[in-house]
């Protein structure tokens, strides 16, 4: 699939195959059972996002004033789904602890910097990508972000 152009989730869920609709929803209810009290399901980067609201960080992602801080996506990729954890690629001990986890749930992890591919649901431990997400409340994200963004800056 190449990126898509839907506005709204239900649009971008709409146009996929019956079978990763399926798969997308079911990692997408696994997010949002997890996900901690401050951020925002929304499309952005043509995936469904779970960001930092601007209301929240009004500087933006990367200081732009006009794109909220990704925390997680979800998306349907030309060969592959994809979970994209930017609160594991982010911190080194949550990135130690989210590997061990996905390797005692037996599945194997096809994972980049931040992207944890998979080509069906039952090669996804729901239970750990759940975990890693209840992991970071929104205001720890965020300093991590800002800590982050001031090394780059010097």
């Amino acid at each position: 699939m190449a990126t898509s152009k839907a506005k709204t989730i239900r649009e971008y869920l709409a146009e996929l195959p019956p079978e990763r609709r399926q798969a997308i929803e079911a990692v997408r209810a696994t997010i949002l059972k997890n996900l901690p009290e401050g951020y925002e399901e929304c499309m952005q980067y043509g995936m469904i996002c779970y960001v930092v609201p601007l209301k929240l960080f009004p500087d933006g992602y990367l200081l732009d004033k006009k794109t909220p801080i990704p925390y997680v996506a979800l998306g349907a990729q030309k060969n592959h789904l994809a979970v994209y954890l930017a609160c594991v690629y982010g911190n080194v001990e949550l990135a130690q602890w989210f590997t061990a986890a996905y390797k005692k749930s037996g599945k194997r992890l096809d994972m980049g910097k931040s992207c944890v591919r998979f080509k069906k649901l039952d090669n996804l431990p729901l239970e750990v990508i759940g975990e890693a997400i209840a992991k970071v409340p929104v205001q720890t994200y965020i300093g991590w972000c800002e800590k982050a963004w001031s090394k780059r800056r010097r």
